[in-house]
């Protein structure tokens, strides 16, 4: 299977210029620094995906807003020097938010044209502006479509998105995922294309029980519900079916009924039908996310990244572990030092 070289190990940087809890110069110019990506780069890992929201690149009206480039401008200068690549993550476009707790129509976007001009113009600048980096910088179009009943319509418009980037840079890598929230499972009903420069995008939080294990923004989550990894199957299920609807994932899927403990044989069986694709098309994989909430004790994060990081490392599947700094994942966050440079090997 191809891969996505110079984006196989990479992390996150939400909450910076994306998901950020105060849109503010101090903020903006304090979270990342290229301090940070001199760490990252020293526990090994070879590039950043960078969530980014509309609201930082544009004003209201479609504006571009000069300002807000400046921070992914400096984070490519700062990659470059330190021999990292690049991912800009549109995590949210005008008329589209991926998050639960923004309770807007999640189909909206998907037919209205003027809100599709607005986002294949803005990713028209975005790749003008960074051409001149298409050795290491590449393009992620939107983050975790939601609804299921749009996936032709995103369809239709992810491979519009892609024809626009490539006026401008041809021989940067492209990105995008599928929907219900860019599941594995979604990976199939991708379009297919003879770009050879084009990457499938998924995220893995499985078993989410134990990856958003005492979630506030879970519904009917219990804020002091704990769980270890690994455990049987037979257990998050009926965890699952206490804490919450929304925490169902994969773990109820009847292939997996004879599975016990689980495992990286767990990760191998939902990635099967996205890696047959890939290998069909002779498309690469990337994972964009995956990571587990800093509720979980140490012994049980460094379990679950061990198990998921050999099925990526075995089918050759780039990733970028959520996250690199807060937004309640972070590693940095990790008391311990030792495991934070345990879980970056890892990663």
């Amino acid at each position: 299977m191809r891969q996505m070289n110079g984006f196989m190990h990479g992390v996150n940087l939400g909450g910076w210029i994306s998901q950020f809890d105060e849109a503010s110069e101090e903020h903006f110019g304090s979270f990342i620094t290229e301090d940070d990506i001199r760490y990252i780069r020293s526990l090994g890992m070879d590039h950043v995906r960078v969530p980014v929201d509309y609201t930082v690149l544009e004003e209201e009206d479609g504006t571009p807003r000069e300002s807000g480039y400046r921070y992914l401008d400096d984070c490519a200068l700062w990659c470059r020097q330190n021999g990292l690549s690049m991912i800009i993550d549109l995590h949210k476009t005008y008329g589209y938010s991926f998050d639960p707790l923004d309770e807007t129509d999640k189909t909206v976007f998907f037919h209205d044209a003027s809100l599709q001009k607005r986002f294949f113009d803005l990713w028209e600048r975005i790749a003008k502006r960074y051409q001149k980096y298409s050795g290491f910088v590449a393009y992620e179009l939107l983050n975790e479509i939601v609804e299921p009943e749009i996936k032709e319509e995103w369809n239709r418009i992810a491979l519009k998105a892609i024809s626009v980037i490539r006026r401008y840079a041809p021989d940067s890598w492209i990105i995008f995922g599928g929907v219900m929230y860019n599941a594995v499972v979604s990976v199939p009903d991708l379009p297919l294309t003879d770009d050879p420069k084009v990457a499938y995008t998924f995220h893995c939080y499985e078993p989410l029980c134990f990856t958003h294990q005492g979630a506030y923004w879970v519904k009917s989550m219990p804020k002091d519900f704990r769980t270890a990894y690994p455990q049987k199957l037979e257990i998050y299920r009926s965890e699952s079916r206490k804490v919450s609807k929304q925490l169902a994932g994969t773990i109820f899927e009847s292939w997996l009924d004879d599975l016990g403990m689980i495992g990286p044989e767990f990760f191998e069986r939902i990635f099967a039908p996205a890696l047959r694709t890939s290998e069909e098309r002779d498309i690469p994989l990337y994972c964009g996310e995956y990571g587990v909430i800093d509720l979980a004790d140490s012994e049980s994060k460094l379990n679950w990244a061990r198990d998921i990081c050999s099925v990526f490392d075995r089918h050759g599947i780039g990733r970028a572990y959520w996250n690199y700094k807060e937004k309640d994942f972070g590693i940095i966050n990790i008391g311990d030092k030792e495991v934070q440079k345990e879980l970056g090997r890892l990663l």
